[in-house]
């Protein structure tokens, strides 16, 4: 999640966002990105759409959950693996 996260990163300095926070943020929701705020060409805080800030609350919450980290751990540790290529045949994909 981290790295998809960071690769819809957009920057805007103090100024753009005091010019046209709604534009900004329309750019942003279309683009599935969030916005990195910098002063002085430092960050300091970060805008995001509704919706990604909605979707990122809800990774967080599931990820709180210790069922569901149990989960994903018993995924990971299973014999059988499956590749990319297999499981897109298999969810009818390809």
């Amino acid at each position: 999640m981290q790295k998809k996260l960071f690769q819809r990163e957009d920057f805007a300095s103090v100024q753009e966002i005091q010019a046209g926070i709604s534009k900004l943020l329309k750019t942003a929701e279309s683009r599935g990105s969030f916005i990195r705020v910098l002063k002085s060409s430092k960050p300091i805080g970060v805008i995001m759409p509704n919706a990604t800030f909605e979707s990122l609350t809800e990774d967080l919450l599931a990820l709180s959950s210790p069922s569901y980290r149990m989960n994903i751990h018993k995924a990971r540790n299973e014999r059988k693996k499956y590749s990319a290529r297999e499981v897109k045949k298999i969810l009818g994909i390809e």
